[in-house]
């Protein structure tokens, strides 16, 4: 397996609200970026940017990346992290100068949350092969389309990308604890991952999944056999999720105890959106407090909310 460039970049301004489900936000420069080196800095990030080995392109071959964005390890000696990875469309299409608010989970507020269980927070993208035509509301795209859909999210390719970033966290950020945590249209990783890297990671979350009638996306998980699975796995949806793709019926009915359930909250626009139910809007710190408690103690409350 071979590594090429491995960059860390410390923001040191203060990490504001991101994307949890759909939407992606406006991309601003940090404004201040200290390069070449580790920051043990609260409000730090890291920039992790791993050579596949593979290339891409007709005529002029160019590298595959596999990037990620490592929230500053909340106490030098935090040794458990969880990776996301995001709602539609799954991409976060990193660059070195990516801006501070793509690298919060929900926010500020959720971010607060793990740094206080001590639990390192990562962020993972789809490799540079696999971006596509970027999506944007009104605007037609010229190019290849979008990709990291099912055909790449449940292949063992997938798996050996994740494996790259899981050893540079490893090696040179004392991770031990592997936590593959997806939400919505991440759940399609999060649950091939959970089966290719088995005893390799300590867990798994499923958060809104995707189940529903979708051409275009979660076709692969339709009948998923979660008890071939190894690692625990945690599974935490809406009771009210509108998104017609994540109804919470399918996963009340494989879930088992294994199924926190939300209510309540706040449903604005979208309803497949971050500020909807289907991402846990106005239940967002109470939502990632069960997850870091069942990370850290395998504690699990079945309802969140009333």
């Amino acid at each position: 397996m071979r590594f090429g460039h491995i960059a860390a970049l410390a923001l040191l301004s203060s990490v504001s609200s991101g994307v949890w489900g759909q939407t992606p936000p406006s991309d601003s420069e940090p404004s201040h970026v200290k390069a070449n080196g580790l920051s043990t800095q609260t409000s730090a990030f890291h920039y992790i940017n791993v050579d596949t080995g593979r290339t891409e392109g007709l005529f002029t071959q160019q590298p595959v990346y596999q990037r990620a964005i490592m929230l500053a390890k909340p106490t030098p000696d935090s040794d458990t992290a969880l990776l996301f990875f995001r709602g539609w469309p799954g991409i976060w299409r990193y660059n070195e100068t990516t801006d501070a608010s793509r690298t919060s989970p929900r926010g500020q507020l959720m971010r607060d949350v793990y740094a206080k269980a001590g639990i390192t927070f990562v962020n993972v993208d789809c490799p540079t092969d696999q971006w596509g035509a970027e999506l944007r509301p009104g605007v037609v795209v010229s190019g290849p389309p979008p990709g990291c859909l099912d055909n790449y999210r449940q292949s063992p390719q997938h798996a050996d990308d994740v494996r790259q970033v899981m050893q540079v966290l490893r090696e040179q950020h004392g991770i031990r604890h592997f936590y593959i945590y997806g939400h919505s249209f991440g759940t399609i990783s999060s649950r091939w991952l959970a089966k290719h890297l088995d005893k390799e990671i300590a867990g798994a979350i499923h958060s809104a999944s995707i189940n529903g009638p979708n051409l275009r996306a979660g076709y692969s998980v339709s009948g998923f056999n979660y008890a071939s699975l190894t690692a625990p796995q945690l599974h935490i949806h809406h009771e009210n999720d509108a998104c017609r793709s994540n109804p919470y019926a399918a996963v009340k009915a494989y879930a088992g105890d294994k199924l926190v359930t939300v209510r309540g909250g706040l449903a604005q626009g979208d309803p497949c959106g971050g500020g909807h139910l289907h991402s846990f809007e106005g239940r967002d710190a109470e939502v990632a407090q069960v997850i870091a408690d069942w990370v850290l103690r395998r504690k699990l409350d079945p309802v969140v909310g009333q």
